[in-house]
């Protein structure tokens, strides 16, 4: 789920400065955090004002009828889209509110003249002005813990949004090659070579199912999943058993299977359920 700034929140600033202050805290900590931002925040964070083409990520569908309206170049807009420049929208109890973005807004038709100037205006208002007291108390928390680093020199705002939620690209063949093995398998034990064999072959929502499992974040930490350093470590000979974890220690526990099948289908139910 998207998470966005409402103009319309009851929370107070100090709740915006707290979220501020866990997300620098994150990327301090190299801690990857599950949310999911509009890319747009990123942006904002690093001093740059929201604009048009970020509203795609944003609001995709109100983006798409933006976009038409601009790309609309026959239609009489008068009386066409009957727009005027004041526009609707909703609070939390799904009350109808109405903001003018300019003086006497509600008077003034939106023209093929004047479509630009409506499109930036509401683009601005939503993802800036709106949310002005929100927004400037989140980045005051997360300026008090990353000011002392210079982030906006060090990185894009697409690269910040890696530091913070990690990448979902999956390379298990990285994450082979980084892990461990305890309690007497090594790389070569039957079961761990039947377990890689199952794991390569899964689909990529399983194997986001299993990273999950195993660390507790289905999110790729900055460098690729050869950071996470997993442990697979025997958990016994055969049995019914499903396979179980200790996700702060990235440890799968991994009873000894007697075949390729029983492993597949005991890992993916406790991938799935567990």
């Amino acid at each position: 789920m998207t998470l966005r700034f409402n103009s319309t929140s009851f929370e107070n600033e100090a709740q915006f400065t707290l979220i501020g202050i866990v997300l620098g805290l994150a990327i301090y900590n190299n801690i990857i955090l599950a949310v999911n931002f509009p890319k747009v925040v990123y942006r904002k964070l690093l001093g740059i004002r929201g604009s048009f083409p970020d509203l795609e990520d944003w609001n995709p569908k109100l983006f798409r009828s933006l976009k038409a309206m601009l790309e609309d170049d026959e239609s009489d807009m008068e009386a066409v889209y009957m727009q005027t420049f004041e526009i609707n929208y909703q609070d939390v109890f799904g009350n109808v509110l109405r903001h003018e973005l300019k003086p006497n807004g509600r008077d003034i038709p939106v023209t093929q003249e004047t479509k630009k100037e409506f499109v930036d205006l509401y683009t601005d208002y939503l993802l800036n002005g709106a949310i002005e007291r929100q927004f400037s108390a989140f980045r005051k928390g997360f300026r008090m813990v990353t000011d002392e680093s210079p982030l906006a020199l060090l990185f894009r705002p697409e690269e910040v949004e890696l530091l913070v939620c990690g990448s979902k690209e999956f390379d298990f063949e990285e994450l082979q090659a980084a892990t461990d093995y305890d309690g007497g398998y090594t790389a070569e034990s039957q079961v761990i070579r039947n377990f890689w064999e199952i794991v390569h072959a899964l689909p990529v929502e399983a194997q986001r199912q299993l990273l999950e499992f195993t660390t507790g974040s289905d999110r790729v930490p900055v460098g690729g999943l050869s950071r996470l350093k997993m442990v697979i470590a025997r958990n016994g000979p055969d049995s019914d058993r499903l396979p179980t974890s200790h996700t702060c220690f990235n440890v799968l526990l991994l009873p000894e299977y007697a075949t390729k099948e029983k492993l597949k289908r005991l890992l993916l139910k406790a991938i799935s359920y567990c």
